[in-house]
């Protein structure tokens, strides 16, 4: 995508978001119209892919702060609706040939100089440093983010889980060469391969990003249909994520190289899926320790006077749990080796804790038996000195 793309396009009409939008507040914007627009959500609708595509392409702009810092420079240069006279027609010559269009393109193909404080800043002495002519710049290509759900089982023992994921990659037409299949790119003759050409204008030489093949060093005689030269695309893949044992609600897994391709052959960026766990219906995870799982059970209260065996689920059987004679509501009993299993070999344990069950009715036996017992343990008061204690 040009810098001209980025001026007569409004992405942040696109997500609906103000122009001074946070991070968050895009980041938002963006969750909530990627889950209505997915594929997956809308399958056989052109409109909605074509539509989630274009918000893909409009996140991954404001999403990252260097793209997002070159749009708004150039959107507050040159106006939303592009340089005037210049981008509809077909180029905004200067004085002396130079073409705005071309040092735009330039900036947004990560070139000599990369975005526009950089070109104007060296141009102009603004502060920065104007390489000479060397070969083309490199550029890693960004770094992309997603997100799965996945249930509470699954985050404790680990899981291979497939998901689609839209963002720019390789355009899989050309193989990135922005070529149409069956041609190639061929060196630009008036910068050797370069990028860069030099000019003299009075006593200063200075570089300047190629006008013949804005800035790349190549020439593309037949572009690609799919991605008319660019050599990206956004695109719908599948692609696999392994969540370790014992990932956390919240927690980020790394797959590195699957984020945006490089440019100039440089590497590509790395997905980072954060991922969401389902909470589970019985069990939960230690604050303490992660890798502990926890477990509330409960009694009656002649289990925990008397002492009873009682049987307790864990994720994946069962065990039995020993329960001494006068344990006190609210204990916390630790079971070995009943939590996350890592795949070092470590595990974290199941810590259950008792808690007394009030029925809620009692028949007329029940009711008897439980005033004879009240009445056979009066001299016992549970609250002795809690007032006295308290002056």
């Amino acid at each position: 995508m040009t810098q001209r793309d980025w001026i007569e396009k409004d992405f942040y009409k696109e997500l609906g978001v103000s122009s001074d939008a946070s991070t968050e507040e895009i980041k938002k914007a963006y969750r909530k119209l990627a889950r209505e627009l997915h594929p997956d959500a809308n399958p056989g609708d052109s409109k909605a892919e074509a539509r989630f595509k274009t918000v893909s392409e409009a996140y991954g702009v404001l999403s990252d702060d260097k793209k997002r810092k070159e749009y708004d420079e150039a959107r507050a240069l040159f106006g939303s609706g592009g340089f005037r006279g210049g981008f509809p027609g077909g180029g905004a010559q200067q004085p002396g040939g130079f073409d705005l269009n071309d040092l735009f393109a330039r900036g947004a193909q990560g070139g000599a100089g990369g975005g526009l404080g950089d070109l104007f800043g060296g141009l102009f002495g603004g502060g920065q440093t104007r390489p000479g002519p060397t070969a083309p710049r490199s550029q890693r290509g960004v770094d992309v983010e997603s997100e799965l759900t996945i249930d509470f089982g699954d985050a404790v023992r680990g899981a291979e889980v497939p998901i689609r994921l839209s963002s720019p990659g390789r355009c899989e037409r050309c193989g990135g060469t922005g070529s149409r299949p069956g041609s190639a790119p061929r060196t630009c003759p008036t910068c050797n391969g370069v990028g860069l050409v030099s000019r003299s204008q009075g006593a200063f030489a200075f570089s300047e990003p190629c006008t013949d093949c804005r800035g790349t060093g190549r020439l593309i005689d037949d572009p690609c249909p799919e991605c008319g030269g660019d050599g990206v695309s956004t695109r719908i893949r599948s692609l696999t994520v392994r969540v370790p044992a014992g990932v956390a609600d919240g927690q980020k897994v790394r797959l590195k190289g699957q984020g945006e391709p490089g440019r100039g052959g440089a590497p590509a960026g790395d997905l980072y899926v954060t991922v969401h766990v389902t909470p589970h219906r019985l069990f939960g995870r230690s604050a303490k320790n992660s890798d502990d799982l926890t477990l509330t059970v409960p009694v009656t209260f002649p289990e925990l006077a008397s002492g009873a065996t009682v049987t307790v689920p864990t994720l994946d059987s069962t065990v039995t749990l020993r329960i001494p004679a006068g344990t006190a509501s609210g204990r916390t009993f630790r079971v070995r080796g009943r939590g996350v299993t890592k795949r070092n070999g470590t595990s974290g344990d199941l810590l259950v804790t008792v808690e007394v069950a009030v029925p809620q009715r009692l028949d007329g036996a029940a009711s008897e038996a439980l005033s004879a017992y009240a009445e056979a343990t009066k001299d016992f008061d549970p609250r002795a000195g809690l007032l006295g204690g308290a002056r």
